[in-house]
């Protein structure tokens, strides 16, 4: 399969679910990324600052429903299995030939925030380009811990009743060519390294 290799990479479109107009960035991922670069590439796009849970589920034709992100060892209590998403190549779950190339993720149990993720096309590598990168998108991502979709409007209404915290955010304000991406490995040394009680 060409997406699989080194030379091509990934293009996706990722929509924030239940915002009006739409939220959503266009980005670009090496064809041989995990879900776990997939997910930093995503924050990053979109704004979060990752400092919740997240979940990707998805539906492959043949293995059935993968639920991959961070597993705890709480998960066999609620009956969960979550598959850790840096051992988890996208190219084995998502595909454009087959149909499943869609996933949803959550990101912050608490505010819910959906996102659809569309794996659009696979494309040549460019030469010079350094991948991830942010090719498109619309609207500033909702302020983190702001209520949910229903705090995020309120905000954009100018209705919240902490209004004054967003008094410089302004919804309608993205610029792809701004977009940063942080290095997942440094991410994921950060994710796992034990609290130092600092």
């Amino acid at each position: 399969m060409p997406g699989r290799k080194f030379g091509f990479v990934y293009q996706f479109k990722i929509v924030l679910l239940d915002t009006e107009p739409p939220v959503w960035r266009r980005i670009q991922l090496r064809a041989d990324c995990s879900f776990w670069e997939l997910h930093v590439a995503l924050q990053d796009a979109m704004g979060w600052l990752d400092y919740h849970l997240h979940l990707f589920k998805v539906v492959h034709p043949v293995k059935g429903v993968g639920e991959i992100g961070i597993p705890s060892e709480d998960d066999a209590d609620f009956g969960w299995t979550i598959l850790p998403g840096w051992r988890q190549k996208v190219s084995d779950w998502m595909s454009t030939e087959s149909g499943g190339n869609t996933a949803d993720y959550q990101y912050d149990y608490g505010d819910n925030w959906c996102h659809k993720v569309v794996l659009e096309k696979i494309l040549p590598r460019e030469k010079g380009v350094k991948y991830p990168r942010c090719v498109d998108g619309k609207r500033a991502c909702p302020p983190e811990d702001c209520g949910g979709v229903w705090g995020y409007e309120e905000i954009c209404q100018g209705k919240s009743e902490f209004q004054d915290e967003f008094k410089d955010y302004d919804p309608g304000e993205f610029h792809p060519e701004k977009v940063k991406f942080d290095d997942p490995k440094k991410r994921f040394r950060i994710m796992t390294s034990p609290d130092d009680g600092d």
